[in-house]
């Protein structure tokens, strides 16, 4: 199935949006843009020249994905989160050649409202709660809340919390799927499938 764009919607030539996408309404994607198959772009959303979002991305209403921007497959964006691209914007100082790229692993949610500081790396299927202003790089799997974001936990690849401690030793699975994991030191780890 072909990609579908609202009326309403602005799509720059040159843009490439991957089959199945639904580009919602008063959304603006840029020339530059590289979006794979399956995405939603929620009502509101911009999309800057220099962003690649992968395949099955769900980007919610009123967030803007600047230059610099990598989501990977199955991302989720809640609503009005934000992320920037400038460490120390000046209206009046050019810097566009500062920007420092933000990489979103595979599988991650990024809460409603929360902000996300350029030059970060958030790991795969991280927990960025709702309102957490992210500073530094995610583990994966890891679950952050708060401003500035601290890891209080972790996350399955489903999106169920864990029973391990934040740091050291242990063992737990999904209670949702059964799957495994390992918690050795601040690395978090699948070590089984569900049976």
């Amino acid at each position: 199935m072909a990609a579908v764009v609202h009326p309403s919607a602005i799509v720059d030539a040159g843009a490439q949006i991957g089959d199945g996408t639904h580009v919602w309404h008063f959304a603006h994607v840029c020339a530059g843009a590289r979006i794979g198959e399956g995405c939603s772009l929620g009502q509101g959303v911009f999309v800057g020249n220099d962003v690649v979002i992968g395949r099955n991305v769900r980007i919610q209403n009123h967030v803007s994905v600047y230059d610099a921007v990598t989501l990977e497959d199955d991302v989720f964006c809640g609503p009005s989160m934000v992320f920037t691209n400038v460490v120390n914007p000046r209206a009046a100082v050019p810097r566009k050649n500062e920007y420092r790229p933000t990489i979103v692993k595979r599988g991650a949610t990024l809460g409603a409202n929360c902000t996300v500081v350029c030059g970060t790396t958030i790991g795969e299927h991280a927990f960025v709660g709702a309102g957490a202003v992210v500073t530094h790089d995610v583990p994966d799997f890891a679950l952050v809340v708060g401003v500035p974001a601290r890891r209080i936990g972790w996350m399955s690849r489903h999106g169920e919390r864990l029973a391990l401690p934040v740091s050291g030793r242990g063992e737990a699975n999904c209670p949702a799927t059964g799957e495994g994991y390992r918690l050795e030191g601040e690395t978090l780890k699948r070590c089984s499938s569900p049976t």
